[in-house]
């Protein structure tokens, strides 16, 4: 009797994944077939003549608009305070040795909030004279590009060296105007580029000079004692990061960054 039991067991467990196999296969065929039964929807993109001129300047917003969006990454890395920010951040977590921490995305974040606030007159000066009157339909494009890219180039001439300028002149090939606002953008905006790494890593070595210190006082300690096998950074790390933190470190670094310009 119980050896029938045992059998009756083993076929039902090699018959119940089988009918619930094919359960599940003739459903899926069914869903199929009625998904393929239905009319697929077409989509089409055509350009459709209109007599109304306002379709199409609405049109040509929206392409700019989408066309500006893809371009926000690169005028912020090469017309705002951005580069030299996450420069010195950079260069700031290097020297107190904590390689991964704050990581990445923390220190692009707090690059882009100081970038924001810095770059709130400017942009705002924009808003007002560009992009305001051009959605308004009061000024062209070609005007509102002006307009839009003067407080631009005032921020970035301001801290740009005059060395830098002349570099691009030369290599532009093209003469020196009497007034650093006739200046094209093509020299501008790289002569802006090296003046803010300059900057950053002027920046960078006054914050690397005490937690330098730090290092080689650990080391020479270590080296008197005897201690070679002992990595000097096991032992310095600590202290680095108990003389950032008790002098306040982050206040001190964001103040000098935002101060400087």
């Amino acid at each position: 009797m119980l050896a029938a039991v045992n059998i009756n067991q083993t076929k039902i467990r090699f018959i119940l994944p089988a009918v619930l196999g094919l359960l599940f296969t003739g459903l899926f065929q069914f869903c199929a077939g009625q998904a393929y039964a239905q009319p697929l929807p077409g989509i089409d993109f055509n350009i459709q003549p209109t007599d109304e001129p306002g379709q199409v300047v609405n049109s040509i917003k929206i392409l700019l608009m989408l066309t500006l969006l893809s371009l926000v990454p690169a005028i912020v890395l090469m017309m705002t305070s951005f580069t030299r920010i996450i420069v010195v951040l950079s260069l700031l977590r290097t020297a107190v040795g904590t390689q991964q921490t704050p990581p990445n995305q923390v220190l692009i974040g707090l690059a882009l909030f100081l970038t924001v606030f810095i770059m709130a007159p400017v942009f705002q000066q924009v808003n007002q004279q560009a992009i305001q009157p051009y959605l308004n339909d009061e000024i062209s494009q070609q005007q509102a590009w002006e307009r839009g890219y003067e407080p631009l180039r005032t921020f970035m001439l301001k801290q740009t060296r005059e060395k830098d300028l002349a570099l691009f002149v030369n290599l532009a090939e093209i003469e020196q105007p009497n007034n650093p606002q006739d200046l094209p953008a093509r020299v501008v905006m790289p002569a802006f580029i090296i003046s803010e790494l300059k900057t950053a890593f002027q920046i960078g070595f006054m914050i690397y000079v005490p937690f330098l210190v730090i290092d080689m006082v650990v080391a020479s300690t270590l080296m008197s004692m005897g201690m070679f096998m002992l990595p000097p950074i096991m032992i310095s790390l600590p202290f680095k990061i108990l003389l950032f933190v008790m002098v306040d470190g982050w206040h001190l670094v964001v103040k000098t960054l935002v101060e400087s310009f």
